[in-house]
């Protein structure tokens, strides 16, 4: 369950509060080939839903997207993830609150750490307060399958995740 790029694509992974809205989102961007819900940051193996949400293994709810670098960078997917969820807010997404939820970027390798930090500087400069932490990318457990494409096949519409222009 390592992050493992193909020759043609790479992997990314991000926890922006409830998986749900994050996936909804970059499984809209043009280059990303497939979005998993999941979770990842933790210290236990193969965690379900319901010990992750009790906030006791510290894992975030968290996408891995996988991506065609030639079509989308993995700084556009950094600047994308901070336009899509209120990154000030610590350890929590509107009504979801606990570290689950935390605004976090699971960096790879430490091209993807110095991007991260670049995007994290540049934000601080325009006056944001970035409560955003970097954690290093260990493993990551795909969610359950009534979790993964939510908003696809409810229907419906995320509800703590939104779109605001930043860059």
């Amino acid at each position: 369950m390592t992050i493992k790029p193909s020759e043609k694509h790479n992997i990314a992974a991000f926890g922006a509060g409830c998986f749900w809205g994050v996936e909804f989102y970059f499984q809209k961007m043009k280059g990303v080939i497939n979005v998993e819900s999941g979770y990842t940051g933790g210290n236990i193996d193969n965690p379900t839903y319901e010990e992750v949400c009790s906030g006791t293994t510290e894992h975030a709810e968290a996408v891995k997207i996988t991506y065609d670098p030639a079509v989308v960078s993995y700084e556009n997917l950094v600047k994308y993830f901070f336009e899509i969820h209120d990154f000030e807010q610590l350890n929590r997404q509107g009504p979801d609150v606990g570290t689950q939820y935390r605004s976090v970027i699971f960096y790879a390798n430490t091209d993807q750490e110095i991007i991260a930090k670049k995007i994290i500087s540049e934000l601080n400069n325009k006056g944001y307060k970035v409560a955003t932490s970097l954690e290093k990318y260990e493993v990551f457990w795909k969610a359950e399958k009534y979790h993964q494409n939510y908003y696809k096949k409810t229907g419906s519409m995320p509800y703590c995740h939104s779109y605001k222009r930043i860059f």
